[in-house]
C-alpha cells in the first residue's frame, strides 16, 4: 500500500513571539517494513533549519525563527509504501527473558518511569495476570486484551502529559495512554517495550485515490527475541496502513512539535493529518 500524509500543525501566539525554538519528527525513514520514497518539512515564517538523526534513529528537524511571528506552521509531506513483514517473533520463556544478555542490551527500555509506571491499581491486575502467564507471550496478549476491556477509547479525558495510571484510574485514554499503559505493565516483568509513534489510515479499505482525516498515532514493539509490534489500543499488530516515524522510551522521545518562545506569554496549538491512498 502506498500512502501520501500530509500534516499540517504549529501554534498561535497570543501576544506574538519575537523568536522560536523547536523540533519536528514528522518524517519516516526506510526500513525492512516501508519505503520512504518522498518527505519534507516546511516552516513559515522561513527559519535556519537542521536535519539530524536522534539517539533512537528518528529523522528530526530542528528549526528556529528569530523574527517577530503570530503563528508558526510545520508542514509535513512524506509518501511511503508499506509491506509489512509478519514479526519474527522467538517465543522466548521467561528464564530466557531473564537473561543478563537481554538486560544489558536493552536496559533503556526496560525503566519504568513515572509517565508508564503503571500504579498499584493496575499492579494488582497485572500480578493476577503473570501467575497462570506460562510465557512473556501470554503475559502481553492477556495484558492487551485487559486494558481493551477496562480501558474506553475516549478523546478529552487524558493530554499528552498524562500519565498511564491516570489513564488507569479513570479508565478511558487514547492511542498513547493504551501504549503508555502496555509499556509499563511489560516493563514491570521484565520485559523490553517501546514506545511507536505514527500515521495510521483510518479507513483499511479506503479506495485508491481516497483521502482521509487521519491522525498521528501510537503503538509498541515488545521484545521476544526481536521486536515484535503491537498495536494494544486494536488489539492487533500493525498492517499496512500503518506508517512508522520514530521509537523511544515514552512519548516524550518522539513528540512531533515540541519546542520554546519568547514573547508574551500564551499560545494553542493546532494539528490536522491527511492520509491518501495512493495504490
Amino acid at each position: 500500500m502506498t500512502l501520501r500524509l500530509h500534516h499540517q500543525t504549529g501554534y498561535t501566539y497570543k501576544g506574538g513571539a519575537t523568536a522560536s525554538y523547536n523540533e519536528a519528527r514528522m518524517q519516516p525513514q526506510s526500513n525492512p517494513d516501508q519505503t520512504v520514497q518522498h518527505t519534507k518539512v516546511d516552516v513559515s515564517p522561513n527559519p535556519w533549519t537542521m536535519s539530524w538523526t536522534d539517539y533512537w534513529g528518528t529523522l528530526v528537524t530542528s528549526f528556529e525563527v528569530h523574527e517577530r511571528h503570530p503563528e508558526l506552521l510545520v508542514d509535513a509531506t512524506s509518501t511511503v509504501t508499506v509491506d509489512r513483514r509478519p514479526a519474527e517473533s522467538l517465543h522466548l520463556s521467561w528464564d530466557e527473558m531473564a537473561d543478563s544478555d537481554v538486560r544489558d542490551t536493552w536496559l533503556e527500555v526496560l525503566g519504568v518511569t513515572p509517565r508508564v509506571a503503571p500504579g498499584p491499581d493496575f499492579d494488582k491486575v497485572l500480578s493476577e495476570i503473570r501467575r497462570p502467564a506460562a510465557a512473556p507471550g501470554d503475559f502481553v496478549a492477556q495484558v492487551v486484551d485487559r486494558l481493551r476491556q477496562e480501558v474506553e477509547y475516549l478523546q478529552g479525558r487524558t493530554t499528552v502529559q498524562s500519565r498511564a495510571a491516570e489513564a488507569w484510574v479513570g479508565r478511558a485514554g487514547v492511542c498513547q495512554d493504551m501504549a503508555h499503559l502496555t509499556i509499563g505493565a511489560l516493563r514491570s516483568y521484565g520485559i523490553p517495550a517501546r514506545y511507536v509513534s505514527g500515521y495510521m489510515l483510518p479507513v483499511a479499505d479506503a479506495e485508491i485515490g481516497s483521502t482521509h482525516v487521519g491522525e498521528t498515532h501510537a503503538w509498541v514493539q515488545w521484545w521476544d527475541g526481536a521486536w515484535v509490534p503491537l498495536d494494544p489500543t486494536r488489539g492487533l499488530p500493525p498492517d499496512d496502513t500503518y506508517v512508522e516515524v520514530g521509537v523511544g522510551r515514552d512519548y516524550k522521545d518522539v513528540v512531533p512539535l515540541s519546542g520554546i518562545f519568547t514573547g508574551s506569554p500564551g499560545s494553542t496549538m493546532f494539528t490536522q493529518v491527511e492520509i491518501t491512498r495512493l495504490a
